[in-house]
């Protein structure tokens, strides 16, 4: 999992970087908003975020709401780290699209947990968005065939909507995206097919006996 650090304070930010590097995730690292802000444009932007309330430039909160007024596939997951941790703080960063709230100085293990809850929601978000995309392909190929068919008690053809009547498979296939390749079902051999078999092969035997 990608995720982007975003703190200026050298400091802070390398107890971050080491933290998470030995936690096995990939890094980003940035010094400042406006450059976290160019980072996490990109298409390819990485899916987790960690960010600083107070930086140069943009800061966490305004780096929030920029992300949220972005259209994408698959949310970014944000986390705001700051020594701020006033009730209206809290609600200001949640507000501005914030996922997950740490104060500083923050605890290895909370740090680690909160992360953790981040890349399982993204795996969540991801896999949806996959699942989403094959419905939608699925759904492309498809037409539905609706409402009350005519259909003929004896020999199966469907009436159309110009009152003309149509083989069952003839009348699917204008009216949907599927073929028919043609077999016997084992029903049919026993009771048709067969029986004009055996009906060919005496009439064979009568002809050879004939001449």
């Amino acid at each position: 999992m990608r995720i982007l650090i975003a703190d200026d304070d050298p400091v802070s930010r390398q107890v971050l970087v080491r933290a998470l590097a030995r936690w096995g995730y990939e890094l980003t690292v940035c010094c400042d908003g406006e450059e976290a802000w160019t980072v996490l444009q990109v298409e390819d932007a990485p899916p987790l975020a960690i960010l600083d309330w107070m930086m140069p430039g943009l800061d966490g909160v305004d780096i929030c709401r920029k992300v949220r007024e972005q259209e994408r596939p698959n949310p970014i997951y944000l986390i705001m780290l700051t020594a701020r941790n006033e009730k209206q703080d809290l609600v200001a960063a949640l507000r501005a699209g914030a996922d997950d709230y740490i104060t500083k100085p923050f605890d290895y293990d909370e740090l680690r947990v909160r992360v953790q809850v981040g890349v399982r929601i993204v795996g969540l978000q991801q896999a949806l968005t996959e699942r989403v995309k094959e419905l939608e392909r699925a759904l492309s190929q498809v037409k539905l065939l609706q409402g009350l068919l005519p259909i003929c008690s004896y020999c199966k053809k469907i009436r159309d909507d110009q009152n003309y009547w149509q083989q069952v498979e003839d009348y699917i296939t204008s009216h949907s995206e599927a073929q028919f390749s043609h077999g016997v079902c084992p029903e049919c051999y026993e009771t048709v097919v067969k029986p004009e078999l055996e009906k060919m092969k005496q009439a064979r035997r009568l002809f050879h006996e004939l001449s």
